[in-house]
């Protein structure tokens, strides 16, 4: 059995919707005009998840929640670290600790590793 489907709420789906996208390169579908795009979007990735984003006013996820995506490479890793920093984001330096692994604080409300 394989886990293929979460749901996230966010305090803001299109920035949620574009940052991973832009970083982790899931995929989105059409979710149905303007005014939905703002409320929803279920994304994919290439390995049969689907990712979904609904709006919510208050996002309180406990502190230690959080996503991961897992790289084949330290230096994949390092890539997407210098990338997200480049781009503003305030991210601490990768480090060994389960693994060679970053969090980042995603537009939206929640958290998501990085790691190898």
């Amino acid at each position: 059995m394989k886990l293929n489907h979460v749901n996230l709420t966010v305090t803001d789906v299109p920035a949620a919707r574009q940052f991973l996208e832009t970083y982790f390169g899931l995929k989105s579908a059409d979710t149905g005009g303007d005014a939905r795009e703002h409320s929803f979007a279920a994304l994919f990735d290439d390995d049969g998840l689907v990712l979904t984003l609904m709006k919510g006013t208050q996002v309180s996820y406990p502190k230690t929640f959080h996503i991961g995506f897992g790289q084949e490479s330290e230096e994949k890793v390092n890539q997407i670290h210098r990338r997200l920093k480049a781009d503003g984001f305030d991210v601490a330096p990768p480090q060994r600790s389960h693994a060679w692994t970053f969090y980042v604080k995603a537009p939206g409300g929640f958290t998501v590793e990085v790691l190898s």
